[in-house]
């Protein structure tokens, strides 16, 4: 998700190292001679400087000497530079350059109000510190008021017609409005008055970059950066011309280079935001967003960018609580719904992300507004498709569940079926077994006598002729037949069929060797 764009306007301020086109460096203010301006009708005065006490002198140049030193490390600390130049104002009231380097120290620290009055008594106490002047002027051109800005510069050069200064601000107003030819017109008076006035370089360098005369925008910059090496607005420049020429690893180097010259320098934070955002590095992001809101306090939409990074990293709880935030400074505020939409597609709630999306066109001026290509139009044919797949995923879960339960009763029958068959199986298998057994106690009835065994009358036959024996008369009668136990009443046995008497052979002569056979 890439970062909403913020626009920015006049951010700089003009003060000690502290501008909003050009720096008015704390060493040129310092206590000096009698000023010279003109009155109306073009007639010199000299306008006598008030004596100030040596001992505020001393304090002054005590405290330029620690600003100019911290200068040098580029970390300024501004509670003990406000101290020192306090302590030299609070010396002698007549002192007009320490109160206003303490409105430049205000300003600095983004107590404009303050910085206002400090500069208004610094001009009360002595009118000819222009300066204080025109950083009045910068302050309303800052907060929207061209007009009033417009109307302390041409005071100032009505005042000072040879002031290089308030020339090249009214070239920096005239190339805001789009005159370039009047705002390089001005820039060249002001240089010509004065070859250090660093502001007119800028805005020369300015006018070229927009001009696309990208070899000169190099040049001017160069030579501003021999008057001023540590400027931010010279490397951010830069840093947009590297952008211009599809070189985003200058331009990163470029846009770092303009927050340590200066850490609250906001345009580059905003691009190195930006570029962070366009890579995916989601802390470097955050980092800058931060810095942002440093600046300038309470913001909704650097609450949204600080919420986009949150997401980036997977924070979504932390995304919501910035979202929140920045809704209660701008409920009406478009980026707020598209990014909070984004992260309620991700928690699962399609119908509402839908309805976030379309708070965002709606906000954004309507669909006719929007463009046609915008990622929101995509983003809602992706909620959409999710809703779809649910209903579809909800349907075939349904279609799955009444498959399987028609699968079980499938299976329960089948199981039934089997036992069925298994019952009757062991059912055959028994009635086969109780034929058997009927069948096999049958024929052992039926079965011949084994010679052997007695016979059915229980005559043993052992030793007997098979034709038959000479009982010699003997009456002796043959053993009953054992009887036989009577085979289980599976199957009644037909009556066996009485044997014939055998015939006896013909008894032979018995003779006296032969032994009898008789019983």
């Amino acid at each position: 998700m890439k970062i909403r764009t913020i626009a920015l306007a006049g951010l700089s301020l003009a003060a000690a190292a502290c501008k909003t086109t050009e720096t008015v460096d704390t060493n040129t203010v310092k206590v000096d001679g009698p000023q010279v301006k003109r009155t109306n009708n073009n007639v010199a005065q000299t306008e006598e400087t008030p004596q100030v006490s040596s001992k505020a002198k001393l304090l002054f140049e005590d405290a330029v000497k620690a600003f100019d030193a911290q200068k040098k490390t580029g970390q300024y600390d501004w509670g003990t530079l406000e101290k020192k130049f306090r302590n030299a104002a609070d010396a002698d009231e007549n002192l007009a350059e320490a109160t206003y380097n303490l409105g430049v120290i205000a300003e600095r620290q983004g107590k404009t109000k303050d910085a206002v009055g400090f500069y208004k008594r610094a001009l009360e106490r002595k009118p000819t510190l222009r300066q204080a002047a025109e950083n009045l002027a910068v302050i309303a051109q800052n907060n929207g008021d061209e007009k009033g800005a417009v109307a302390i510069y041409e005071n100032i050069l009505a005042t000072y017609p040879d002031d290089a200064g308030s020339r090249a601000r009214l070239a920096e107003i005239h190339r805001r409005r789009g005159e370039s030819g009047k705002a390089i017109e001005l820039a060249k008076e002001a240089l010509f008055r004065d070859p250090r006035t660093l502001q007119a370089y800028k805005t020369m360098m300015q006018v070229y970059f927009e001009q696309k005369q990208y070899s000169l925008t190099r040049l001017i910059a160069l030579r501003a950066t021999k008057i001023e090496e540590n400027d931010p607005e010279i490397y951010f420049t830069l840093g947009q011309l590297n952008l211009a020429e599809k070189e985003p690893v200058k331009a990163r180097a470029q846009f770092k280079r303009a927050v340590e010259a200066r850490p609250d320098f906001l345009p580059a934070h905003y691009q190195l935001a930006k570029m962070a955002f366009e890579q995916e590095d989601y802390e470097s992001a955050e980092e800058h967003v931060r810095r942002i809101l440093q600046s300038k306090g309470d913001n909704a939409e650097a609450l949204v960018n600080l919420g986009v990074a949150y997401k980036g990293m997977g924070q979504i709880d932390k995304a919501l609580q910035q979202y929140d935030a920045a809704q209660k400074l701008n409920p009406n505020l478009p980026a707020l719904y598209l990014n909070r939409g984004i992260i309620i597609g991700l928690k699962g709630d399609p119908e509402k992300a839908i309805t976030y999306y379309k708070q965002y066109i709606q906000l954004a001026g309507g669909e006719t507004s929007v463009n046609a290509n915008h990622q929101v139009f995509e983003l809602i044919k992706e909620q959409e498709d999710a809703i779809k797949q649910r209903e579809e995923l909800k349907k075939a879960e349904e279609e799955a569940k009444k498959m399987e339960e028609e699968m079980k009763k499938a299976e329960e029958a089948a199981k039934e079926e089997e036992r069925k068959k298994k019952e009757e199986e062991f059912k055959k298998q028994q009635d086969a077994a109780k034929g058997k057994a009927a069948a096999d106690a049958l024929k052992d009835e039926t079965r011949p006598a084994d010679p052997k065994a007695p016979d059915a009358k229980g005559s043993d036959t052992k030793g007997s002729d098979t034709k038959g024996s000479d009982t010699k008369g003997s009456d002796t009668k043959p053993p009953e037949p054992k009887k036989e136990e009577p085979a289980k009443p599976a199957a009644k046995a037909p009556e066996p069929k009485k044997e014939e008497p055998r015939k006896e052979a013909p008894k032979k002569p018995a003779s006296a060797d032969e032994p009898s056979d008789g019983l």
